[in-house]
């Protein structure tokens, strides 16, 4: 065996749409030449030519996918960012509403440090003195930030890397000409319209947008938003299928486990996340409740929407071994938990095998898992309740 490193993504350059049709020719070539691949990055320039009309008009898009693009995208939608995220060929890196706090303006704004400092007082009057090391000031920011953003608009301009492939960049770009040309289109889909229109002009100034591309000739779309009628059918085994209340923010960490797959409904009714930690206080949770319901017209974050998840066995335990900890987004935590007790539960009706084997990660946080399982934590929060899972921040 022999394996070459045949290239590699350089910071700071931008190859030509030429090089990367280059680049797919030759790889088309391994598929239908027997001569070794120093030959095809020799060959005759007239013949990768060839090659590349030849895939293009054929359908055979794969080959378009060697090349990576980098993309820096900056006063983006967070509805955008979802749209992108939920597609499965990506990396991203976004900056987060738990730990930054994001650019808003007048009444929003208003809104979002008055939550700040009522979270805050919360967190400081329930845990003051618990797990010290952990309640730092810092963290508690952080803590104060993360509910608060519930209140902001899923519309909030936010800034991400994204990386992906020439061919789905190009598939993108197709998925945003049809919900463009969409007829039956809700209040959300006319919000995100003139920013589709604008990603799309700024993908056409990259020049890699390529007519023959762009139709991935399969008939799909975005799978961010389940546009049929039907409601899912629930369903624990070997593969699973279940669907639950959350909201945009819990749907954007979801969303990342990209061995899962994720779609959204909006409810008939509007309904939004209520932090636990506030729950104690009726007068708070009714004033939590308005101050939503200001947002409205904006798509806050915290609004409730009917999320639908399907995936494997395998991959629910890895969806637990990072979302059942302290350090996780509360929202998911929980939502994780639930699921996890549904799945034994369902499991134990038809005597599956693999019952009891879940039952070992019900125990609190991944900390506690069984040794296979167990994770290695190297920064240990003490924090009894976050290890049990009953934590209310």
């Amino acid at each position: 065996m022999e394996v070459k490193v045949i290239g590699s993504t350089k910071l700071d350059y931008q190859a030509s749409k030429a090089e990367l049709d280059d680049f797919g020719g030759k790889s088309a070539g391994i598929c239908y030449s027997e001569k070794p691949f120093e030959n095809l990055l020799n060959e005759k320039p007239e013949t990768t030519a060839k090659r590349i009309d030849r895939t293009k008009n054929s359908g055979h898009h794969s080959v378009y996918g060697h090349s990576e693009i980098n993309l820096v995208l900056e006063g983006v939608p967070k509805a955008l960012a979802m749209y992108l995220n939920n597609e499965h060929e990506y990396n991203t890196s976004e900056r987060s509403a738990r730990y930054t706090e994001m650019p808003l303006t007048g009444e929003e704004q208003k809104l979002y440090d008055k939550w700040v400092d009522i979270f805050t007082n919360k967190i400081h009057n329930k845990y003051d003195g618990v797990a010290p090391d952990w309640f730092t000031d810092r963290k508690i920011k952080s803590l104060s930030q993360e509910n608060a953003r519930y209140l902001i608009s899923v519309f909030t301009p936010t800034t991400m890397l994204y990386s992906t492939s020439y061919r789905q960049l190009n598939y993108i770009y197709g998925f945003i000409q049809k919900e463009l040309k969409r007829t039956k289109i809700t209040d959300f889909d006319k919000m995100m319209r003139p920013y589709f229109a604008q990603f799309c002009k700024c993908l056409e100034e990259t020049g890699y947008i390529d007519e023959k591309l762009q139709n991935d000739g399969k008939g799909r779309e975005f799978s961010l938003i389940d546009r049929d009628s039907d409601e899912m059918q629930e369903y624990f085994g070997d593969v699973y299928a279940t669907s639950y209340m959350g909201s945009f923010a819990q749907l954007a960490q979801a969303q990342r486990h990209r061995t899962i797959d994720y779609k959204f409904k909006f409810s008939s009714e509007d309904n939004y996340f209520i932090p636990p930690i506030i729950k104690d206080d009726q007068h708070l949770v009714c004033e939590w409740l308005k101050d939503c319901q200001k947002q409205r017209s904006k798509f806050p974050q915290g609004l409730l929407l009917n999320i639908e998840e399907q995936g494997t066995y395998a991959n629910f335990i890895l969806k637990m071994q990072e979302r059942l900890c302290a350090c996780a987004q509360l929202e998911i935590n929980k939502q994780t938990k639930e699921t996890l007790m549904k799945y034994i539960a369902s499991l134990k009706l038809i005597s599956h095998p693999k019952a009891q084997k879940l039952e070992q990660f019900s125990r609190g946080s991944r900390c506690t898992f069984p040794d296979e399982y167990k994770f290695d934590c190297q920064a240990k929060c003490g924090f009894a309740d976050g290890i049990t899972g009953e934590r209310l921040i």
